[in-house]
């Protein structure tokens, strides 16, 4: 399949069809999947057996127990189910930013892990968020691919980080809970009750942390005035080795508080500096943490 949006490469989309979603929850899809379940269906794999009572299909009788036992017995077989694959991306202005940016590299993760579950059958759907929110429906199966890469391709950082609303907004609005990807670099003051506020659904949480190069070690030296790209006031500083020391241990203080917050409250912490390769993130990080398989 051919890319759209130049987000990947034909060759990395080949490396991507080995790749699987895995889940660590049972969820309820709206049609059968590749998803295994431990809720009791019709696939054609069976779990277990129970006494047949009146009412009961007679057609999931096994006879051949009954043949040993003379009693009625009806096969119960495991489900297979879909799974829906939630992708949350930061698209404020603070994202487009940094070499390799921020945003791109968000959607090139989103179109990833959206391109592997709907490979394995499985719905993907996107909400982005920023000063101009937007988002695509459910897709399901590869011909969701290309309205998937399409979407991602077209973001555009803007606006605010509005994370708690958006957070909000998505839990009061979704039916299905499944694995949730949260790609943003965090920078709000409120990210604590965002994450509170996903939490309150059974989401399967899995934070991804993006920051540029540039946000961990600054290139800056002198007398200097900083701009938040998303607005408020100036700050003027003079960077010198002591201010550039005190910023990268305040930010790994920081990164530490972040992920103890989420190990305390079952979310899957990922912290992802945008050199790193995508496909070193998929099939060593994301693997080992048991996101893929």
């Amino acid at each position: 399949m051919s890319d759209v949006g130049g987000l990947f490469e034909p060759a990395f989309l080949k490396q991507l069809d080995r790749l699987v979603l895995l889940t660590r929850r049972s969820t309820v899809g709206q049609m059968q999947g590749e998803r295994r379940s431990p809720r009791r269906g019709s696939s054609i794999e069976y779990a277990d057996f129970k006494p047949y009572t009146a009412g009961d299909d007679f057609r999931q009788i096994d006879w051949n127990l009954y043949a040993r036992l003379e009693k009625f017995f009806l096969k119960l077989f495991v489900a297979e189910e879909e799974i829906t694959l939630h992708l949350l991306i930061d698209s404020s202005a603070s994202m487009d930013w940094g070499e390799p940016n921020k945003l791109r590299y968000a959607a090139q993760l989103a179109g990833a892990m959206g391109y592997i579950a709907l490979g394995g059958l499985d719905r993907a759907r996107v909400q982005a968020f920023g000063g101009n929110a937007t988002r695509l429906p459910a897709q399901r199966g590869r011909a969701g691919v290309v309205p998937l890469f399409r979407f991602l391709s077209q973001l555009q950082g803007q606006g605010p980080t509005n994370l708690v609303d958006a957070c909000q907004r998505y839990v009061q609005t979704t039916r299905v809970a499944g694995p949730l990807l949260l790609c943003t670099d965090l920078l709000t003051p409120d990210w604590e009750e965002a994450l509170r506020t996903l939490s309150r659904r059974p989401f399967e949480i899995t934070l991804m942390h993006i920051l540029a190069p540039d946000e961990l070690n600054p290139p800056l030296e002198g007398d200097l005035k900083l701009l938040d790209v998303e607005g408020g006031d100036g700050v003027d500083v003079s960077a010198d080795l002591d201010l550039l020391q005190r910023y990268v241990e305040r930010l790994y203080a920081w990164r530490q508080e972040v992920e103890t917050f989420c190990n305390a409250r079952g979310i899957n912490y990922i912290f992802v500096e945008t050199t790193l390769p995508l496909d070193t993130l998929l099939v060593s990080v994301l693997r080992e943490r048991q996101l893929l398989r």
